[in-house]
């Protein structure tokens, strides 16, 4: 069973990840992760994914029960794999780099390597949530679930420091520095994937499972549509009214960026549902199927040409055709980089090739 609107989201999401990843020279703002407070196009990326699995989650249960061994063998493989990831940087450098040397490849693929990242956070998000959706089966209570861990993240960071959101000095970054300790995060101050974060990507998942959950029901296409649209709207405003305590950010996952992104979410998918325009859309919904396996192979794709110097050196040739902004060029360039990864999906989709965990 398969939901268009979902592969559509989740194709987007991808997309946009692609887009926003290492991009050759500046972009645009608006394309760049906040520094550190505030919202931009690059920051609703993985929180969309986050809410998609939620969704996809709800669905998956609908046809069968997920035994526990099947949602712990799925966190082991997403884990491992983002492991792989943030260590494919390392061997890479030391395949094209020859300055790179085995003793730099030891000290940071092993004694020094970070053990959290994207796919990590997804792992963790994953049990948890199909943890939770397990004990509160009722709608209400995996609604409650969802604000629960959004109170619970709040308070930590306003009794850990008087400033409660300081860059520096957070309970998120604190527990990083306690596990997996400061070897083994990505900067010295904390990881932006890193457990604390954990508490609220679990409450985006369950938003989306209740969505997921919407949008297998027996109501109609109008009453879905409805009922997407007008949660949307109830979390955009506990989002807004929210971030008068907490600043909305993504880097430590924030209860108002958890609400506003899983908000947003809500109004897009009750939209893709209401334009039902399924041509336009098959490219994204081709990428949304195949989803992992087109991160995983953009990331890694990506990560060989620029340790290898072509990255940027083709950037560099192809911008004395084009005299343009150095920012529009960047994005042009990207936007074609995600577009060749969707016509790779597409290929994928024409021929049945669907690879899941």
């Amino acid at each position: 069973m398969r939901i268009f609107e979902l592969d559509v989201f989740r194709g987007l999401a991808i997309f946009i990840m692609i887009v926003v990843d290492a991009p050759p020279a500046n972009i645009y703002e608006i394309l760049q992760h906040a520094q550190w407070e505030g919202l931009t196009i690059a920051d609703v990326a993985f929180p969309a994914f986050v809410f998609a699995m939620g969704m996809s989650a709800a669905i998956s249960s609908s046809r069968r029960i997920a035994t526990w061994r099947k949602i712990f063998r799925r966190t082991v493989l997403l884990f491992v794999l983002g492991i792989i990831l943030n260590e494919t940087w390392h061997i890479s450098a030391y395949l094209f780099d020859e300055n790179f040397t085995s003793a730099d490849l030891y000290n940071n693929a092993i004694k020094h390597f970070r053990l959290f990242g994207i796919l990590q956070r997804l792992a963790l998000t994953y049990i948890l949530g199909m943890a939770l959706t397990k004990f509160f089966t009722s709608n209400a209570r995996i609604f409650t679930a969802a604000f629960v861990l959004l109170i619970l993240s709040s308070i930590g960071f306003h009794v850990y420091a008087e400033n409660p959101f300081d860059e520096v000095n957070n309970i998120s970054g604190a527990v990083d520095l306690i596990f997996p300790t400061v070897n083994h995060i990505y900067t010295p101050t904390g990881d932006p994937e890193g457990l604390y974060g954990t508490i609220t990507s679990t409450s985006s998942m369950l938003f989306g499972f209740l969505a997921g959950r919407i949008l297998i029901d027996s109501s109609t296409s109008r009453e879905k549509i409805y009922q997407l649209a007008s949660l949307g709207v109830i979390l955009l405003i506990a989002g807004g009214l929210w971030s008068s305590f907490d600043i909305i950010a993504k880097k430590i996952w924030t209860a108002p960026f958890a609400l506003i992104t899983s908000g947003g979410s809500l109004i897009l998918i009750s939209a893709l549902k209401l334009l039902n325009v399924k041509n336009f859309f098959q490219p994204l919904a081709a990428l949304g199927k195949n989803p992992l396996l087109i991160f995983m192979a953009s990331n890694v794709a990506v990560i060989f040409l620029i340790t290898a110097g072509i990255w940027t050196e083709f950037f560099e040739w192809t911008r004395n055709f084009l005299p343009i902004s150095c920012e529009l060029q960047s994005t042009i360039h990207q936007l074609i980089w995600a577009t060749l990864w969707t016509l790779l999906a597409k290929f994928l989709d024409a021929k049945g090739i669907v690879i899941k965990l």
